[in-house]
């Protein structure tokens, strides 16, 4: 009988610390795991990022690393600058789709910070802002909005500087 109720007490404790302690480890396993898969998806958007950038350094005669538009393109200028455009919009809407919530984390809101400066560098560009229009359509509808708020902003800060956003 004795064995028996060692068989029975250690059959407690397992049920009371072991099944808690493996439900706790499960789940944090589970928010290691899902903060990895965010830091990759992180990591993968800033390299389209910097892959973007390096494009514009394939393309000085676009002027695109200027804060100002680039006066008096010819037709082929125009339409890589268009392109280049079209992936950098691609690029912010992928960015938003993947890492904006409403609600996030401070490590999810520092994140996102660094996409809306970004997004505002290039909305601070009329040449940008004017064609977001011919680049938005197809895009997410919510990715749409926030842009277009932004590049509103942008442009009363620019024809206002002193006011604030």
């Amino acid at each position: 009988m004795e064995m028996m109720q060692v068989w029975e007490l250690l059959s407690y404790i397992v049920t009371v610390v072991g099944l808690p302690l493996a439900i706790f480890i499960f789940f944090h396993e589970k928010r290691k795991q899902r903060e990895t898969e965010e830091e990759e998806i992180y990591q993968l958007l800033s390299d389209g990022y910097t892959d973007f950038l390096k494009l514009t350094l394939d393309n000085p005669d676009l002027k695109l690393q200027s804060s100002t538009a680039t006066p008096n393109l010819s037709e082929d200028q125009r339409e890589r600058m268009l392109a280049m455009f079209g992936i950098l919009v691609a690029l912010f809407e992928r960015a938003y789709v993947f890492a904006y919530k409403d609600t996030m984390t401070v490590r999810e809101a520092r994140r996102w910070r660094s996409w809306e400066d970004f997004m505002r560098e290039w909305c601070r560009r009329e040449d940008f802002r004017q064609n977001l229009p011919q680049l938005l359509p197809g895009e997410d509808p919510d990715f749409t909005v926030y842009i277009g708020r932004i590049a509103e902003e942008e442009a009363r800060s620019i024809a206002n500087p002193g006011a604030s956003s």
